[in-house]
């Protein structure tokens, strides 16, 4: 009989996908794309956190239209550090463009 007891449980890791504004009113051409990575007890609060964190980076608007679970340490370099940051309970903002 096996114990089950001593794998360890992996953290669940969140995805967010949107766009961000660093000034009100923007509009498609002053879109910044963002990828969010963290670590959160449920949607709500992936969403809650998110938010968060990317007004304290001084975005003054956000539109998140995608919201997924990471099944797994990813494979793309450019993740490879937010995921990294994600398990150590920080909120890793990629943005791109």
């Amino acid at each position: 009989m096996s114990n089950d007891n001593d794998e360890t449980i992996e953290p669940t890791i969140y995805i967010l996908v949107g766009r961000v504004w660093e000034e009100e009113d923007g509009d498609a051409e002053t879109a910044i794309p963002v990828h969010i990575l963290l670590r959160a007890a449920d949607d709500d609060d992936a969403v809650r956190r998110s938010l968060n964190a990317l007004s304290e980076e001084g975005f003054v608007e956000a539109e998140l239209d995608q919201i997924g679970v990471m099944d797994g340490e990813p494979d793309e370099d450019i993740y490879e550090a937010a995921y990294d940051d994600a398990l150590a309970g920080n909120v890793s903002v990629i943005r791109f463009g």
